[in-house]
């Protein structure tokens, strides 16, 4: 016994034996169009959710105002990239993210999240999840809003329908800022003040790329019955096949990935990238699911 107890030491040393398990990393979560941090059917509910499965885990749902009615308004009505700045802000100055954390975006928080990735190295994003996150954007129909928020969604399909690429549009609506319509490219690649330039469409900004591709995982969750996000592909990287809005294309044959301006194609073919599908409209998901989908990502 004494022996064995002696040579404990020897073989933690030679690391023969197992010692504490490494606690998760942090998790910043991004609240979609018309939530707020902290609801407590949405976000507080997966914050609550995560921290009851991983057990000493830090996450950090953000809020972009004073309060949770500004964080909510500012879902629609502040610049999205002076949220990526102040977002990049937080981050930098939280000292439980300094050694890395993961990032779970939903909705537009999936790619506000992304550009973050892109803009802000410091500290690392270790993997991304983005659960309906509209990357190659949204465009016609803008269907519906969460919430009791019909009457500013109809002021709001009215006002893209007027001019989603005027300047005073641009930086004064978010949903705006990631509207893509396949009908008016040009007029997209030009005007968009966030999309556009954070998927590269007016040139290869060398340091988003590689700040993109030091991401270990960039997970990507598609509703397979989503009526919200149009065309849902986006939420895939897929849109509308150029100058049309019927057919659409996988990432794969997009030019994006084909030129591989966001690094996208060497991700993919390093297994960096994950497609998920899940039944349901928008956001909607069970409990269930995402214990054995997307909690593992995490651990």
């Amino acid at each position: 016994m004494a022996a064995l107890r002696a040579a404990v030491p020897v073989l933690a040393l030679l690391g023969l034996c197992p010692g504490p398990a490494a606690a998760a990393a942090p998790l910043v979560i991004w609240h979609g169009m018309g939530d707020s941090c902290c609801n407590p059917v949405s976000m507080g509910y997966i914050k609550k959710l995560v921290e009851k499965k991983i057990p000493g885990i830090y996450v950090l749902s953000l809020k972009i105002g004073s309060s949770l009615i500004q964080d909510m308004e500012n879902s629609f009505f502040m610049n999205v990239n002076e949220q990526v700045s102040e977002v990049c802000r937080q981050l930098a100055q939280d000292p439980q993210l300094q050694r890395g954390y993961n990032a779970m975006g939903f909705s537009q928080g999936g790619q506000f999240l992304r550009a973050v990735a892109q803009r802000c190295p410091a500290p690392a994003m270790l993997s991304l999840i983005s659960i309906g996150g509209q990357h190659q954007g949204s465009v016609y129909g803008f269907p519906r809003c969460p919430g009791e928020s019909s009457h500013l969604c109809d002021w709001i399909r009215k006002t893209l329908d007027l001019g989603a690429y005027s300047k005073a549009v641009q930086e004064h609506l978010v949903q705006a800022e990631y509207w893509h319509d396949p009908l008016k490219e040009e007029e997209y690649r030009k005007n968009s003040i966030f999309l556009a330039d954070i998927n590269q469409e007016r040139g290869v900004n060398e340091t988003y790329k590689k700040n993109l591709m030091a991401l270990k995982k960039f997970v990507m969750v598609k509703f397979l019955n989503d009526t919200m996000v149009d065309p849902p592909i986006s939420e895939w990287f897929g849109f509308y096949k150029s100058g049309q809005a019927k057919e659409t294309i996988p990432l794969q044959e997009t030019s994006l990935y084909k030129e591989d301006r966001l690094g996208l194609q060497e991700m993919d073919k390093a297994g960096k990238l994950v497609f998920l599908g899940v039944q349901g409209d928008h956001l909607h998901f069970s409990e269930e699911w995402f214990d054995s989908t997307i909690l593992p990502f995490l651990q």
